[in-house]
């Protein structure tokens, strides 16, 4: 579910591309991509975004994030090979795309390879240090690895960059209580549930 709502969040920051005029013929397929993958169409919007990729109607930062816009629909189908090389390639065409570097971590972590996932959240980080969702995802990856102090300081950077983020002080919990520390995971868990209501 977590995965879900950082893909929604990511594919929606994604869309602001769609409002440029630069985009031409091929933007139909892409709204229609983004649609379907709203309604959870992913092999649609799989579809969708291949033909838009390969309509040759982009500038070179609009094929990058036609390419992550397709990783994430693999993504969401758990095709997390497929995922990498299409992010791989958005990063190829734009090595400066914070999302595309998150969107491969998220694959890489999907796949538990957590090493490859925090090297690629660190680079979304270096790019953007105000991407909160990476600093939120960098914290699970470490979390996953059992390094709970790394988890506790990214979720920490996460909710400093965005104070209403309650799955990170939800998680940020979970990893005070790992470490044993029942007052601050209250606390935590206590200011999810508020920001939740």
């Amino acid at each position: 579910m977590q995965r879900i709502l950082f893909v929604a969040i990511l594919l929606l920051s994604l869309m602001v591309c769609l409002t440029s005029p630069a985009w031409a013929g091929g933007v139909d397929d892409v709204n229609a991509g983004v649609t379907a993958f709203q309604e959870q169409n992913y092999d649609e919007a799989i579809r969708l975004y291949t033909k838009a990729i390969a309509s040759d109607e982009f500038s070179q930062e609009q094929l990058s994030e036609a390419y992550v816009f397709r990783c994430l629909a693999w993504e969401m189908k758990g095709d997390y090979d497929k995922a990498i090389v299409d992010c791989t390639k958005a990063i190829e065409i734009n090595p400066q795309y914070a999302e595309a570097y998150g969107s491969r971590g998220l694959a890489w972590h999907g796949k538990g390879d957590y090493d490859k996932a925090i090297a690629d959240y660190t680079k979304a980080i270096k790019i953007n240090p105000k991407y909160a969702n990476v600093y939120y995802y960098r914290g699970d990856a470490w979390y996953d690895k059992g390094d709970y102090d790394k988890a506790i300081a990214d979720y920490t950077k996460a909710i400093e960059i965005d104070p209403k983020y309650v799955i990170a002080y939800k998680n940020r919990g979970l990893a005070w209580d790992k470490k044993g520390d029942d007052v601050k995971a209250k606390a935590d868990y206590a200011k999810a549930q508020e920001l939740k209501d």
